[in-house]
């Protein structure tokens, strides 16, 4: 009743609750705001500056000393580097990964490219989901959760044809997942493995960048995808699509069977 007598009660509760609602709506931007900032401020120091090839060429001596000394150690600094970079977004992240050939090896270095790389898009994953993924959902309604629905069907399948074949930004298709509910142990699989061939490409080719500095040549990143590469990346996404296009045979083939007299 005392509602009724006065209907600016229910405004005044509700502007009450409102400071907390902010409050909590501000801590869970605070992921993502730190994450910017950290970009903000590589760019700013042009921190970036050093992951070129010529930044890797002046500084050989010193990094692979430093790898001979540490061994173990150098390998996890390094995969934590990586993980900042993908985290913040710095632009780079083939260099890094042809790095992690040149001073660990093709094989230790896929593999420390591709866990730092992975680790940093689960930071890129949460911080999404847990800042704006409700406030998207809450704006979209039905329409988002449509496509939710359809996505995380075939979430992994869907995800490993993403990473095997990169025609959208790294960054991207670590946030878009996180606004579709993509579980994160299935964004976590798909990414592990399906950047797999692509950083060992890469490793592969930093792993003989010795002797092209020795031979005083320079080095340029668009040769590397060559059309037997791109082509090979694309028949393995082809690959992971099966399951998405068996499922989508399986049920026209009971919806058909169900049809019938």
């Amino acid at each position: 009743m005392a509602d009724a007598r006065h209907p600016d009660s229910t405004a005044k509760s509700n502007s009450a609750e409102n400071p907390h609602r902010s409050r909590v709506a501000l801590h869970r931007l605070v992921p993502l705001i730190l994450l910017v900032a950290g970009l903000g401020l590589v760019l700013a120091l042009d921190l970036d500056r050093y992951l070129t090839f010529d930044a890797l060429k002046e500084n050989r001596d010193l990094l692979t000393g430093w790898v001979a000394q540490n061994g173990i150690v150098a390998a996890v600094v390094f995969v934590g580097v990586y993980a900042a970079a993908v985290a913040i977004s710095i632009p780079g992240a083939a260099v890094l990964t042809m790095t992690s050939g040149f001073l660990f090896g093709t094989v230790l270095g896929t593999l420390c490219s591709v866990t730092g790389a992975t680790i940093g898009a689960v930071i890129v994953f949460a911080a999404a989901r847990t800042a704006i993924a409700d406030l998207l959902r809450a704006k979209a309604g039905p329409r988002l959760k449509k496509l939710e629905d359809g996505f995380r069907e075939n979430a992994f399948s869907y995800l490993l044809t993403l990473r095997l074949v990169p025609v959208f930004p790294f960054w991207l298709v670590n946030l878009a997942p996180a606004l579709l509910g993509v579980p994160i142990r299935v964004f976590f699989a798909a990414t592990f493995v399906g950047i797999i061939p692509g950083g060992f490409v890469y490793a592969l080719v930093g792993a003989g960048l010795g002797s092209i500095f020795d031979r005083g040549e320079t080095f340029s990143i668009t040769g590397v995808m060559t059309p037997e590469i791109i082509a090979a990346l694309l028949g393995l996404a082809l690959l992971s699509l099966l399951p998405v296009v068996y499922k989508k045979f399986k049920a026209r083939g009971t919806d058909s069977n169900q049809e019938k007299p």
